[in-house]
């Protein structure tokens, strides 16, 4: 069966009423579209307040499931739509999570999925803000497919989307804040770009599933995110590339039966030697 999958690639401010009422108003849009999974960006409440170590932040942290979940059920019931949404968790006092919630079409909460990787890069200063996550992968089982969840900095291991795979995921959905520094734009923004997208179309051959990454837009501090959100089918052909500088509200119909079909042409779960991979427990073979 098809999947029509909806990715909402937005701009954010300092409002959080105002990010939130935006993604409000556009799931009914994209439920007249056909859209049946609605995949938000990173962190889409709020700008990526990231860029600085600035214990302020932790203000917008919430609870998952909390008031925003709350909203977004309400939402996702009404229009029969899954929801993966990611937020800033505050699990308790001194203990932070960059978190993605899944919720179904009925409007049930299914479960959350903390980010494993958190970078420490000039303007991505995450580990200041997040612990590591410690729920492992998660799929869950939609209405629609079954839905794997990675957060933005798993998109670069291959390690992330292979166990993500092997729990029964169909997509893959990798909510994401990345974007440019101004200084390297002009030498090396072409290149940072395609290596972002190249790495996910890797993901999605080895494993045979939909890759689906919602990026956001505009410049924000020192940063101008890159947008070009992406979904790309079990053979790594690009479905959908957004613009660079625009917001954009797009729904791909995605056909399951391909998973199966290339997985039948192209073995590799088949073909792995799990008897040969205990070198992946090491951090380096020395």
């Amino acid at each position: 069966k098809n999947v029509n999958i909806a990715l909402m690639q937005m701009t954010c401010s300092e409002n959080r009423d105002e990010n939130l009422t935006k993604v409000i108003q556009a799931i009914p849009k994209f439920k007249e579209q056909g859209a049946q999974v609605i995949c938000l960006q990173e962190l889409f409440t709020s700008l990526y307040f990231c860029q600085s170590e600035d214990h302020a932040c932790f203000s917008l942290a919430e609870s998952v499931p909390g008031p925003t979940t709350e909203v977004l059920q309400a939402i996702a019931k009404e229009n029969g739509v899954v929801i993966v949404a990611s937020l800033f968790e505050g699990r308790t006092a001194g203990i932070y999570h960059n978190t993605t919630a899944v919720l179904d079409a009925d409007g049930s909460y299914l479960g959350k999925y903390r980010k494993m990787h958190i970078p420490d890069d000039p303007n991505y200063y995450e580990k200041f803000y997040f612990t590591p996550g410690d729920l492992g992968y998660q799929v869950f089982d939609t209405a629609y497919a079954k839905v794997g969840v990675l957060i933005c900095w798993d998109q670069w291991f291959p390690e992330a989307a292979r166990l993500t795979t092997l729990k029964g995921a169909d997509i893959i959905v990798y909510p994401t804040a990345i974007g440019w520094h101004a200084d390297e734009k002009k030498e090396l923004g072409a290149k940072q770009y395609e290596a972002w997208k190249t790495v996910q179309r890797g993901h999605a051959i080895a494993n045979e599933v939909y890759v689906v990454s919602p990026n956001r837009v505009g410049i924000e501090g020192d940063l101008e995110f890159w947008g070009g959100s992406l979904v790309i089918d079990p053979f790594g052909e690009v479905l959908y590339q957004g613009s660079h500088d625009q917001e954009e509200e797009k729904v791909v119909s995605c056909d399951m039966a391909l998973i199966e079909e290339h997985r039948q042409s192209w073995p590799f779960l088949r073909d792995r030697r799990i008897d040969s991979y205990e070198g992946l427990l090491k951090r380096f073979d020395d």
